[in-house]
């Protein structure tokens, strides 16, 4: 376990780390043949690839969703090609270390089937470095379209190999940077991230899901679509299948932990949240597993409990719980302390209140008074990347 401040700054303090942002890949050869524009979904396949591989070995990276919104604040158009100073400005905007950048070019095969994308694939990129005001040589992978999740793959390494030559795996492992997937399979997922209409991304999630079960990225969309939508035992059975090797298997397990918890299922929640703390013990975590004990009246949610305080001892969520939790084992004492530092930090909270009054009384439970009955607070937000930032500066891989 990290020391005591690592896990109290994680819990809700950014900190500077080197970090790499990546970004969607132009389709170059639709600036000349508008017809290919409909290839524009490799670009930001390209780009979830080199994120989620370079993310995997442990260097910090912005997720898709912070760099479209940057592309927004900007007003630039995400898949549009971007002059140097537009790449300077995202990666300000996104406060990035280094910008992985580049594009590709398609030549159809004159030989192919009347509407059949067949043909050669040339895939450029380029690393900026901002804190030094360089960027790398060009890098290039060449190959078939029906090629691509490959050439991919292996630019990911090379990418990996100039961010953090200490973290890249011998070239003949490159392939197991990503497990491999069906590019129509990959096509599906990515045209359905790039979709802002909820429907039409469901649509193209399942269908991902359905042409390649090894394929998690789609199982994990989907799993947070139905959690969003309260469907939550829908959302474990989706989330469920995100192996362990996924990039997203944490982050999953932590939503998974959610969803179980909601339809009562607690000894699955417990398992989940545990399955997230043993690899990322953030106080966050160890909460919703001290809730999740709770909720099957284990006296080790007490422990959970304060471990989760201890790592920030200011979020009156932790005390709140911990409070709770002496409450019901009987020790009104101590349960006292922790409902006054509830209402110390948030004077308005009527239950803590409620539950002071209770302890000062040395009431105990009230039979039938729904109030006093499954009162425990999760914490919804599962913060990987500051957790790895500070790993970062504990042990820094250094270019």
């Amino acid at each position: 376990m990290f020391p005591l401040i690592l896990v109290t700054l994680a819990a809700g303090t950014l900190v500077h780390a080197d970090n790499a942002a990546v970004l969607p890949f132009v389709n170059r050869t639709a600036v000349t043949d508008p017809v290919q524009a409909s290839l524009d979904w490799i670009g930001e396949s390209i780009a979830e690839t080199v994120r989620d591989a370079v993310a995997g070995k442990g260097v910090i990276t912005f997720s898709r969703a912070e760099t479209v919104e940057a592309y927004r604040q900007l007003n630039l158009r995400t898949l549009g090609p971007l002059t140097q100073a537009s790449m300077l400005k995202i990666g300000e905007t996104l406060d990035a270390e280094q910008v992985v950048y580049g594009g590709f070019e398609f030549a159809p095969d004159p030989a192919a089937p009347s509407g059949v994308k067949e043909g050669s694939l040339k895939i450029s990129a380029r690393i900026l470095d901002r804190r030094r005001m360089k960027q790398s040589a060009e890098f290039q992978e060449t190959g078939n379209l029906e090629d691509l999740l490959t050439l991919q793959a292996h630019l990911a390494w090379r990418a990996l190999e100039l961010l953090a030559p200490k973290l890249a795996p011998p070239e003949s492992e490159f392939r197991a940077l990503r497990p491999p997937v069906r590019l129509d399979a990959e096509e599906n997922y990515v045209r359905g991230i790039l979709t802002r209409m909820p429907d039409q991304q469901e649509r193209f999630f399942l269908q991902a899901a359905r042409l390649d079960a090894r394929f998690g990225h789609p199982n994990f969309e989907l799993g947070k679509m139905h959690y969003d939508r309260k469907e939550y035992r829908q959302a474990a059975d989706w989330l469920q299948k995100v192996a362990p090797e996924d990039v997203h298997y944490r982050e999953a397990s932590f939503l998974l932990g959610l969803a179980l918890f909601r339809f009562g299922d607690f000894a699955g929640s417990q398992t989940a949240f545990q399955t997230v703390a043993d690899a990322v013990p953030l106080s966050p975590v160890f909460n919703n597993v001290g809730a999740a004990q709770s909720r099957r009246g284990l006296p080790q949610a007490i422990d959970s409990f304060r471990k989760a305080l201890e790592g920030d001892p200011n979020d009156p969520v932790y005390h709140f719980n911990l409070g709770y939790a002496l409450w019901k084992k009987g020790d009104f004492t101590a349960a006292v302390d922790r409902f006054r530092a509830v209402l110390d930090r948030q004077s308005d909270d009527e239950m803590a209140t409620l539950m002071l009054g209770m302890c000062l009384k040395k009431q105990n439970t009230r039979p039938g008074d729904p109030r006093l009955e499954t009162l425990e607070r999760l914490k919804t937000n599962f913060e990987e990347r500051a957790y790895q930032q500070l790993k970062a500066l504990v042990n820094p891989a250094k270019p």
